[in-house]
């Protein structure tokens, strides 16, 4: 009689261990939501690129790789203050250079999130790195349609070569 009782009983917890071992598997197998972000990369004739990322709506400003090299060793940035609003056009700072200076100006509108604090101490990092450590300021957008009017990467390419 005992020997029934504990056969019963390895019979229920291997049960118990079995049903344990489907549910995380049953778990692993839990759909998802998909979230698509479209992160778009435009360009202005003066040489500012933006990276807008359409879920958050954001767009980070930079000056390109070809506007640091014509410029020379940066030694001097000035940024837009944080909750400024701007327009696409406004001059929001400027880039001091060896060679020259050279102003920067909104490639879209919207308010400034945050700006690269980093390029106060480094400004020599535009030159090193101008479209990714370099960055200028981030800009939450007011009108994403403008994007439309700025540049494609190859639009900018050939814009780049007919300066010369």
């Amino acid at each position: 009689m005992f020997s029934a009782v504990r056969h019963a009983a390895r019979a229920g917890s291997s049960a118990l261990r079995a049903s344990s071992r489907a549910a995380p598997s049953a778990r692993a197998f839990r759909p998802t939501p998909f979230v698509r972000t479209l992160i778009t990369k435009k360009y202005t004739e003066d040489h500012e690129a933006v990276v807008f990322d359409d879920q958050t709506q954001i767009g980070t400003v930079s000056i390109t790789d070809y506007a640091q090299s014509s410029l020379g060793d940066v030694v001097y940035v000035e940024l837009p203050s944080t909750g400024t609003e701007i327009a696409q056009g406004d001059q929001i700072g400027a880039v001091e250079s060896v060679k020259a200076a050279s102003d920067i100006f909104a490639p879209i509108s919207g308010t400034v999130e945050e700006i690269n604090e980093t390029l106060n101490d480094q400004p020599g990092l535009l030159n090193k790195s101008p479209e990714e450590k370099g960055w200028l300021c981030k800009i939450k957008l007011s009108d994403p349609s403008e994007l439309e009017k700025l540049m494609t990467e190859e639009e900018y390419k050939k814009h780049c070569e007919s300066d010369h």
